[in-house]
């Protein structure tokens, strides 16, 4: 505990705040945990990986996806991910709304290659992704 809070930078150490530690083992005050909760932040703030329980929003992804169709130029999209839970990286197909890991199931990824280019969206994807 001998460095900053991560999110409000206050030496933990000497903190006179209540003090956390996270599924990952990163320490932050509790207080600014629920801060984060409140701007619905799950993640943490140092490593990315989730910091609650998220397969009711998992599963509603699920749902999500499986009703939003694709346009036809990204149907057969592939793209790589790594997953912030897991650190496993896959080639997933590619969706607007998330990409979901092959090994643990969780939405918490992010793209690493394949990241289909902007100039080829149409204007409507393009927002849709901002």
């Amino acid at each position: 505990m001998h460095h900053n809070c991560p999110v409000c930078f206050e030496f933990l150490f000497d903190t006179m705040k209540e003090i956390t530690v996270l599924p990952c083992g990163h320490t932050i005050h509790l207080e600014c945990v629920k801060e984060m909760e409140l701007h619905c932040r799950y993640s943490c703030p140092v490593c990315s990986k989730s910091i609650c329980d998220m397969s009711n929003v998992w599963r509603k992804l699920d749902e999500e996806i499986a009703s939003t169709p694709m346009p036809e130029m990204y149907n057969n999209k592939m793209v790589w991910i790594l997953c912030n839970d897991c650190g496993a990286t896959s080639e997933v197909h590619f969706h607007i709304i998330a990409c979901k890991c092959l090994r643990c199931s969780s939405y918490n990824t992010r793209q690493i290659r394949g990241v289909p280019e902007s100039s080829s969206c149409s204007p409507r994807i393009a927002e849709m992704v901002r």
